[in-house]
């Protein structure tokens, strides 16, 4: 069938919405009708050819939300009709997976970075027969139609509103899913959070709705910081005119109980770190454009935790109706952060997320009926 797509046919060009033909599904995957499109960091990272992302031309695209248009003939578990949100690809059968920690998959990289299927092959290409590198986590939803695996299709409500939900598929639920999941935040402690992105901004929502008391925002932008206010940061912050360190200590005495980085910055780590209270826990998600210099002789008297994280270690089919369910009583307003674009301005909506003008760009693609 002809769909169209954002192509970016070479390494940090623009995306161009391009007429391309896109292969029926195969037994295990699941054609999707996409309705939108969450534009995520990773998405900029893929296309500037960091941490080994695919080859050129490529469409990506990894937090689509749709509708369902045909199945496989081995997927039992969704239905034609159904509302869906795409999130990472993962196989569902290695130990790590079946551990419930599928965010770890042994065949995580190549399922959603290798730009292909696992066999190699491609379910886009041109009019004229030549491929393009797609699969793109499992989904390349940069398009009006995509095909994922069937593991990597969440069913959601159709009471919710399908336009919005697609980055609870990567960005906000790696962030919610920081606190959830892996901190398990308690009820009246304390937490910093850095950066306040949408992944920083979706943690210190879900802190709020863990009810910690003591919520603390750091960045270096003044807007950002007062915005977090309203999404229950009880200080803001600001590393730029402000020593984070004596900061959080003038706060608390003590020290913080936990700590989530979004920046990947060594000297915002190392903040955070020297701020921590006895066994603290922090745990990192933003990628460093440097190699990381942690000041690890104060772990010895402190008996603190650190590790670097993937999609919040969540088990999406899990979490994401959860993240749902939380939205639609008023405890995890996520909706607050998005900006929504028409598909052809996909340039203006990348642009004004690196400028930091937007918070969370979503794409308009196509329509549906609630």
């Amino acid at each position: 069938m002809e769909i169209t797509a954002a192509v970016v046919k070479a390494q940090g060009s623009e995306f161009e919405l391009t007429k391309v033909v896109l292969d029926q599904p195969k037994s295990d995957e699941v054609l999707v009708r996409i309705v939108a499109t969450g534009i995520c960091h990773t998405d900029m990272v893929a296309r500037d050819f960091v941490m080994g992302s695919p080859n050129f031309p490529v469409i990506l695209g990894h937090e689509g939300s749709g509708v369902i248009e045909s199945i496989g003939e081995d997927v039992h578990h969704l239905n034609v009709g159904d509302h869906v949100v795409l999130t990472y690809g993962y196989c569902g059968e290695c130990e790590i997976c079946r551990s419930g920690t599928p965010a770890y998959c042994y065949e995580f990289f190549p399922r959603n970075f290798s730009g292909a299927r696992m066999d190699g092959s491609h379910n886009h290409h041109y009019p004229d027969g030549k491929v393009l590198n797609d699969n793109f986590f499992s989904q390349s939803s940069f398009a009006t139609y995509a095909i994922a695996h069937k593991n990597n299709v969440i069913a959601v409500p159709k009471d919710a509103p399908l336009e919005i939900l697609g980055p609870l598929g990567c960005g906000i639920q790696t962030g919610a899913g920081a606190v959830i999941n892996s901190l398990k935040v308690k009820i009246g402690s304390s937490i910093v959070i850095t950066g306040t992105g949408a992944v920083g901004l979706a943690a210190l929502m879900a802190a709020k709705a863990s009810s910690a008391t003591v919520i603390i925002a750091v960045d270096i932008n003044e807007e950002r910081l007062n915005f977090s206010k309203e999404f229950g940061a009880t200080h803001t912050i600001n590393s730029l005119t402000e020593d984070v360190s004596k900061r959080i200590l003038e706060i608390l005495p003590n020290g913080v109980q936990y700590g989530i980085d979004t920046t990947g910055r060594n000297e915002v780590i190392n903040n955070v770190l020297s701020s921590l209270a006895p066994l603290g826990e922090m745990v990192c998600i933003g990628v460093a454009r440097k190699p990381l210099e942690l000041e690890t002789n104060i772990f010895l008297t402190k008996g603190y935790k650190i590790r670097w994280i993937n999609q919040g270690d969540s088990v999406p089919q899990e979490f994401i109706p959860k993240l749902i369910h939380m939205y639609q009583l008023g405890q995890f307003p996520f909706d607050k952060l998005i900006k929504t674009y028409a598909f052809q301005d996909i340039n203006e909506a990348v642009e004004d997320s690196e400028k930091g003008r937007t918070i969370k760009s979503v794409l308009l693609i196509g329509e549906y009926k609630q």
